[in-house]
């Protein structure tokens, strides 16, 4: 009974992180991929838990290894996807999620094409960019390449299966779980889970 990998993407600021955050807080089954990034570890991020935080040397060597799914460049930083851990735990049936832009979504759609894809966007560019104001984190210089990046992202929006508004932040959560329960529910998944169900099929 494989599991399903769900897919969230969004623009930096449009409040992707905290929509996961609350979807492990309502949904146990779902896991988080954790994805290993060359960024500096923002104020309460701990290594192993948000990142897998590396050196620039040691993100090349895992790649030219082989060891990731993806990988791509975000704003001058890596970012990856481990693909041995990924297949293994889709394999052992767990709902797994990963966090990841527009092209690592393309990459991993390549080796999962039955994964569900969610876009995340946020009301608009000025909301976008006064969020990203407010985390009191990034430099004016990075707050406007950010801005001017969402905009390209924002144009792969029709490659996911799902999109959702984060404007009110409560039931933006409330979506994200509506699409975990959705995919679950799909007759393919339903029909390996429970096969008991289906019996019926089997009689004349």
């Amino acid at each position: 009974m494989p599991g399903t990998l769900f897919i969230v993407t969004a623009p930096s600021g449009a409040g992707k992180t905290t929509l996961v955050r609350g979807l492990l807080e309502r949904d146990p089954r779902v896991q988080l991929s954790i994805s290993y990034t060359t960024r500096a570890p923002r104020p309460g991020e701990q290594d192993g838990r948000e990142y897998h935080f590396v050196d620039s040397q040691t993100f090349r060597t895992l790649r030219d290894r082989g060891e990731f799914l993806e990988w791509a460049e975000v704003h001058g930083n890596y970012y990856a996807t481990s693909k041995v851990w990924l297949k293994e735990q889709i394999a052992a049936g767990r709902d797994t999620l990963l966090e990841i832009d527009w092209q690592g979504a393309q990459q991993v759609r390549k080796s999962f094409p039955d994964a569900v894809g969610v876009f995340v966007l946020p009301p608009s560019l000025e909301e976008l960019e006064r969020r990203l104001r407010g985390r009191n984190t990034d430099s004016e210089d990075v707050i406007q390449r950010r801005v001017l990046g969402a905009r390209g992202e924002m144009r792969h929006v029709g490659e996911f299966d799902y999109v959702i508004i984060n404007n009110e932040l409560q039931v933006a959560v409330d979506d994200l779980v509506a699409v975990v329960r959705a995919a679950r529910l799909r007759y393919a998944n339903q029909q390996l889970r429970q096969p008991h169900y289906f019996d019926f099929l089997e009689q004349d």
